[in-house]
């Protein structure tokens, strides 16, 4: 594993080294249980803070890329695995998007905005537990209220 990081880039260093650990998990160099190096480590030979590299493990363990565990430092998760095959898929699309005259920027809005499906079991009950969040603007009238 090889994380590389340009001081020069307009992207924050966090994101950047966690962006070099994802590339290596989609190209299958780091799977589920492979150990990454102590942040010291990853801090010492990048000669940055050790907080900076925390703060991608951190980021990458939110995406539920990584375990960090006390002791245990940062493993790769085993939800992982499925990203080396769908990452096959996304080149495929990719190719196809550009093929047609989508731009990578048009078709990345698109996969952000795009939602998978929700059976109406699930749908019911998030909105069930779903508290309201704006009072009402509009007051009920019945027909004894004079309008």
């Amino acid at each position: 594993m090889l994380i590389r990081v340009d001081v020069d880039s307009p992207h924050a260093l966090y994101d950047q080294v966690a962006a070099s650990i994802r590339a290596d998990i989609l190209a299958g160099a780091l799977t589920p249980g492979d150990r990454l190096p102590a942040a010291r480590d990853v801090a010492t030979a990048l000669d940055i803070n050790q907080h900076t590299v925390l703060h991608a493990y951190q980021r990458l363990r939110d995406e539920g890329l990584v375990d960090l565990r006390r002791g245990r430092g940062a493993v790769i998760a085993a939800s992982a695995a499925p990203l080396v095959e769908l990452a096959h898929e996304i080149d495929g699309l990719v190719r196809r998007a550009a093929a047609v005259g989508v731009s990578a920027e048009t078709l990345a809005g698109i996969v952000r905005t795009h939602r998978a499906p929700v059976d109406d079991r699930s749908a019911r009950a998030a909105q069930r537990t779903t508290p309201r969040t704006t009072p009402r603007t509009t007051p009920r009238t019945t027909e004894e209220d004079p309008p």
